[in-house]
């Protein structure tokens, strides 16, 4: 287990989140800003944790299962939050529930860091409308494309390297030096309520009345055979059969119809 992050670990994480937060690659890109597993499982496997990573990446992303971004605007950045709070719950051997409590102000902060590379972004604007009043296609491909990759990269590249190299080994030192007090009793708790939040929000999106008890048929079925040690695959195997018969017993219903 690594007591700190290399200069390596904390750049190549740094660029990483510059990557997905550029969107250079499109869509791909897009949906894992949306999501911090991918985030989580890519900070495991630079420091040599995968399975921790995740398990932690995993209940960041409770918080943000039901988020929605209207124009592409979030009102947080759970990739950022995941880049920040994975590496300080492996360095300082948090809970998940407290490392939540870690990534929701983090990725809090770098929504207002997003909005900051916009503003950057205006100064583009210049040269593109240079480029399409010339009708340089080539111009204007660079200036929508090269140029705010450009910015996003010198943007947060410098600044995630210097929270995680810097500031990671800090607190996760704090966190293991205060071991099971007060404060990491508090960010337990805040970190299990913020997750019971995503779930609540996850509920509301579903929204169907009729979809509702296959949620909780879930939940009770997973509580219920803790013990069996059950694995996410046999979990798969259930939910596919019951849609199999809900398709069935619905589609059998609107034919009688």
């Amino acid at each position: 287990m690594h007591v700190t992050l290399s200069v390596w670990q904390a750049l190549l994480i740094a660029i990483w989140v510059a990557l997905i937060e550029s969107r250079i690659l499109g869509f791909a890109t897009l949906t894992m800003r949306f999501s911090p597993l991918m985030t989580g499982m890519m900070v495991g496997f630079i420091m040599g944790d995968i399975k921790q990573a995740m398990i932690v990446t995993a209940a960041i992303q409770l918080v943000y299962m039901g988020f929605v971004a209207p124009g592409g605007a979030l009102p947080a950045e759970p990739s950022i939050g995941a880049a920040i709070a994975v590496p300080v719950a492996i360095l300082g051997h948090m809970s998940p529930q407290g490392a939540i409590a870690i990534a929701v102000p983090v990725a809090l902060l770098g929504s207002y860091l997003y909005q900051f590379r916009f503003f950057l972004n205006t100064f583009a604007l210049k040269s593109m409308d240079r480029f399409a009043a010339a009708g340089n296609a080539r111009g204007l491909g660079f200036s929508i494309m090269v140029i705010p990759a450009c910015i996003s990269f010198a943007l947060f590249i410098p600044l995630i390297f210097i929270a995680l190299y810097f500031g990671a080994p800090v607190i996760s030192s704090v966190v293991s030096n205060i071991g099971h007090g007060t404060i990491i009793h508090v960010l337990n708790s805040v970190g299990g309520g913020l997750a019971a939040l995503g779930i609540a929000i996850i509920m509301q999106v579903i929204g169907k009345k009729t979809l509702l008890p296959f949620f909780f048929l879930a939940y009770f079925m997973s509580v219920a055979f803790a013990k069996l040690d059950i694995n996410m695959t046999i979990y798969a195997v259930f939910g596919a059969i019951f849609a199999i018969i809900y398709v069935m017993l619905t589609q059998r219903n609107t034919d009688k119809g």
